[in-house]
């Protein structure tokens, strides 16, 4: 079953234009990509040349307008036409840095910042997840004390997606007293004295999105770089949660997809005792099994997302799409390398890729136990 919203002529046409941007743009150079440990400007300069990089953004800030549907369908199709969560991660960093700082609507901000990012001209990180604050973000313990017309700001980010390379960083820091009510966002210039980025963090998987971590020492941010009211960030970053764990969500079914795919392909051509190993029942039944898991968490994940661009209150459905889509994934992708055999145990072979890269999508955005915990509490409320 498909919904009719993801299959209208304009997103097949979406849809076609990114598959082929990825065939020619990202396929032939993602092992060289993934080998850099990160993605170079000039695909975010590409990406926005073909009109992708702005989707879902109003044409009023510099996006191309569209809805958060478009920008799902694109990152969607990257990952079945053989790009990569990864990629996807890195290249729309900004589908996590920008929006609070959109909706904000500060028209300066928007000229300085959103339109060049954009643009693929700069690159902006979202920075919250601290070393004792992850999914629990009222703990988080970053400083920003007034001083006149600045903040000053002492304190420490961990795991920040694409922090080597950006320009921006959409700062979650404690204006206020403890808890949820004292959190503001500011942006902070990259180059500004006091800011220190680490060298790319190795990881399992996401090879070609650089992660890295970012001190604060003192650093001077002016007032005007106030995303939004202060202390309101706790509220600005809640409202973009959803956005986030919908996509993580598309991104797990679209690498099922991907490596599906890619294995029913495998077990055609490969042969074993005289015949093809898709004639084998054992085989047959396994492929089976992969389709039904993934296209239950493509049809449950894009029905939840329907309702959610409905106004629907969809907290508690967001929370078990997302891990109805990663625990789909997670047993893809196995199936997917075991499949393979030893091939899927090659660095060369597309699944290995997307072995490693699956591992995070039930970490980031709020783990698999968090997703349950909302769930739980909002049942028993």
């Amino acid at each position: 079953m498909h919904h009719r919203t993801w299959d209208t002529p304009e997103r097949q046409a979406l849809r076609e234009t990114t598959r082929r941007f990825t065939e020619r743009e990202i396929v032939p150079n993602m092992a060289a990509w993934e080998e850099a440990g990160q993605l170079p400007l000039d695909l975010h300069r590409a990406t926005a040349d073909a009109g992708l990089l702005g989707i879902g953004f109003p044409e009023e800030a510099g996006g191309v307008g569209g809805t958060p549907i478009d920008a799902l369908v694109v990152a969607e199709e990257m990952i079945l036409a053989g790009g990569s969560s990864g990629l996807v991660a890195s290249l729309f960093t900004h589908g996590i840095g920008l929006p609070h700082l959109v909706a904000a609507g500060d028209p300066e901000q928007i000229d300085r910042i959103a339109r060049p990012v954009l643009a693929g001209e700069r690159i902006v990180s979202l920075a919250i997840t601290e070393p004792d604050a992850g999914s629990d973000v009222a703990g988080l313990r970053t400083r920003a004390e007034r001083a006149g017309d600045h903040y000053v700001v002492t304190g420490s980010k961990l795991f920040i997606t694409s922090a080597t390379r950006a320009d921006f960083l959409t700062t979650a820091v404690r204006t206020g007293g403890e808890g949820a009510g004292g959190i503001s966002l500011l942006v902070i210039d990259r180059d500004s004295p006091g800011v220190e980025v680490s060298p790319p963090l190795k990881k399992m998987g996401w090879w070609c999105s650089d992660t890295g971590e970012i001190r604060f020492d003192r650093v001077r941010v002016p007032v005007a770089d106030l995303v939004g009211p202060e202390d309101g960030g706790f509220g600005q970053i809640m409202q973009q949660f959803a956005a986030e764990r919908l996509s993580l969500a598309v991104q797990a079914y679209a690498t099922a997809q991907r490596c599906l795919d890619l294995t029913i392909r495998y077990a055609r051509e490969r042969e074993t005792f005289g015949r093809p190993i898709a004639t084998r029942q054992v085989v047959r039944h396994r492929l089976a099994e992969m389709a039904r898991q993934t296209d239950v968490a493509r049809t449950y994940t894009r029905a939840v997302i329907d309702r959610w661009q409905a106004g629907d209150d969809v907290i508690a459905e967001v929370a078990m799409a997302k891990n109805t889509a990663v625990f789909a994934c997670d047993r893809v992708v196995d199936d997917a390398v075991q499949l393979h055999g030893g091939m899927g145990y090659m660095r060369e072979t597309e699944v290995e890729r997307h072995y490693r890269d699956a591992r995070i999508l039930g970490i980031g955005g709020g783990t698999n136990e968090i997703m349950t915990e909302v769930v739980s509490r909002l049942l028993l409320a």
